[in-house]
């Protein structure tokens, strides 16, 4: 997992995932900047991103590298976007699709206008047909979105974007599924719909204590 893009720093007595800043001296979320090597670095907190809280948890690949390209479904401001954003480079692209408005704002404003690697597309990710500024097919499909048909609206989107054997990381949000079920139970019935549609599960992954009532799916798209 090691590379020039991210790396394991110890900082404050504790050892933090951190990725290399594409825009030195920004700051994006109030996360903390680290020099080394002459190189500046931002501290990723796994409290404010699942991508970080399941690094933390032992995601044992990140598919995002430098160069990749990724769709990224549930934008929000930008938190976890900025980080992706430093890993693919200027070699990369981040489609970064948010449907609210006030959100996407924060996105534009502090992560896509700074950066010029971050495509930030204002639809609504159930109708994958209407980003008219995404090109192409993605090496990485990464969904974050609250709706109880959230796996349903991610398996459309890889049908639209994803290329054959491309990677999906698919937050599991439990309780916007089904608040009555025991989480776990939750998240092997999404894998189970994903195994359906044609994907490999690699990897599943509990994100508590960063994000209770979470789990992540790695998964290959139709191999």
């Amino acid at each position: 997992m090691e590379n020039d893009d991210i790396r394991w720093i110890f900082s404050g007595g504790e050892k933090h995932v951190a990725t290399l800043n594409l825009v030195p001296g920004n700051s994006v979320y109030g996360e903390k900047l680290v020099k080394q090597d002459s190189e500046e670095y931002r501290l990723w907190d796994p409290f404010r991103s699942k991508l970080a809280g399941a690094l933390k948890k032992g995601l044992k690949n990140l598919p995002i590298k430098n160069g990749s390209k990724v769709l990224y479904l549930g934008a929000s401001t930008g938190t976890t976007v900025s980080h992706v954003s430093d890993i693919v480079g200027n070699s990369g692209i981040v489609f970064a699709v948010e449907p609210a408005t006030r959100v996407a704002r924060e996105l534009i404003e502090n992560v896509a206008s700074k950066r010029k690697n971050v495509v930030p597309v204002l639809e609504d990710a159930r109708k994958p047909n209407s980003y008219f500024s995404v090109f192409g097919k993605v090496d990485v499909v990464y969904c974050d979105i609250a709706q109880p048909d959230q796996t349903d609206i991610a398996i459309a989107n890889c049908n639209v974007y994803l290329k054959p054997r491309g990677i999906m990381l698919l937050v599991i949000k439990t309780r916007s599924i089904d608040v009555t079920m025991e989480p776990k139970a939750v998240i092997i019935q999404e894998a189970k719909k994903l195994e359906k549609a044609g994907f490999v599960i690699d990897q599943m992954l509990n994100l508590e204590p960063f994000d209770k009532d979470h789990g992540m799916i790695y998964c290959f798209f139709k191999p």
